[in-house]
């Protein structure tokens, strides 16, 4: 019998800008209420990213994160995820600092350094609402997103045996799962672990679903019964990958971090949208939607009264 199937919702993530849509959630309230409305319509794991309040700029203020991290603990009881992927372009140090604060129940963990190109997105906008998005998004032609095997090991230690948190291992390539192998094989982290596959993002696998399919196959073979998996896609391809997913016994994420769309040519309203919509979907199939408490004790999360938020 199938699973429960655990959707994760990232609210705002930090690759697009206030300028592409109105709906994204930028200050502390607008994350806060963006995330109890996504919990409040099915998710069960929010990915938070935080942001400057003034110009909607990816900030790693530890104290941005705890404007809203106890508020949306205390109003949903869902699981926090929070990202140490950060915005493009910060530094170890800065990607961990919010993390290593809040000592969450889940934090990301990007597995391998790869081109991380947004500049594409660049040509669909005459204008900006500020100066730093044009620059922020042109940066990325001659951009790496590191993630080096020191990188990966100073993040697990300090963050994972150090505050006992979990990790979202995101994949965006194949190479990244035999990079999780290899950590696996090095006693650096403990089963269950939880595998986010990638696909869309320009520099990462590609949206095809083939790719898919040679990914969960791979990861079946790597990790056995040891993992959960689940996937999410850029763009257009949200909804197609996220069904595809939970066919196949996945678990899946959405939000605007990801889409900024519902449709073809239409904005989300909000992540709530995006998350009551694949709800829908995962019920006409026949599934059901797990709970905050089922994806704790699927994925072995040390339970949100252990955070410091």
């Amino acid at each position: 019998m199938s699973k429960p199937v655990i959707i994760t919702c990232a609210p705002t993530g930090g690759i697009h800008t206030p300028t592409m849509s109105e709906h994204l959630p930028i200050t502390p309230n607008e994350i806060t209420e963006a995330s109890i409305g996504a919990v409040e319509a099915g998710a069960s794991i929010i990915h938070l990213h935080a942001r400057n309040p003034e110009n909607g700029r990816p900030d790693p203020d530890p104290d941005l994160f705890m404007q809203f991290l106890p508020r949306i603990k205390q109003a949903t009881g869902a699981v926090m995820n929070v990202s140490t992927g950060g915005g493009l372009g910060m530094t170890r140090e800065e990607r961990l600092r919010a993390a290593l604060r809040a000592s969450p129940e889940m934090a990301s963990m990007n597995m391998g350094s790869m081109n991380f190109g947004i500049f594409p997105m660049m040509q669909k906008y005459s204008g900006w609402k500020h100066d730093w998005e044009p620059d922020f998004l042109d940066m990325t032609r001659d951009f790496i997103f590191r993630n080096t095997f020191a990188d990966i090991e100073y993040a697990m230690k300090e963050l994972g045996e150090g505050h006992g948190t979990k990790f979202e291992f995101e994949c965006y390539d194949l190479g990244h799962l035999y990079n999780l192998a290899w950590v696996v094989d090095q006693g650096w982290v403990k089963p269950p672990f939880f595998i986010q596959m990638v696909f869309g993002i320009l520099g990462g696998v590609g949206a095809d679903l083939d790719n898919l399919m040679h990914m969960h196959s791979i990861a079946e073979k790597l990790f056995g019964d040891s993992y959960e998996w689940s996937v999410l896609a850029a763009g257009r391809h949200q909804m197609a990958f996220t069904t595809q997913a939970a066919i196949l016994g996945g678990n899946v994420r959405v939000g605007l971090e990801d889409s900024l769309y519902i449709g073809p040519g239409e904005k989300a309203k909000s992540n709530a949208d995006q998350v009551r919509k694949i709800r829908s979907i995962i019920e006409n199939l026949g599934l059901t939607v797990a709970s905050p408490d089922e994806a704790r004790q699927r994925l072995g999360l040390k339970g949100n009264d252990q955070t410091a938020f």
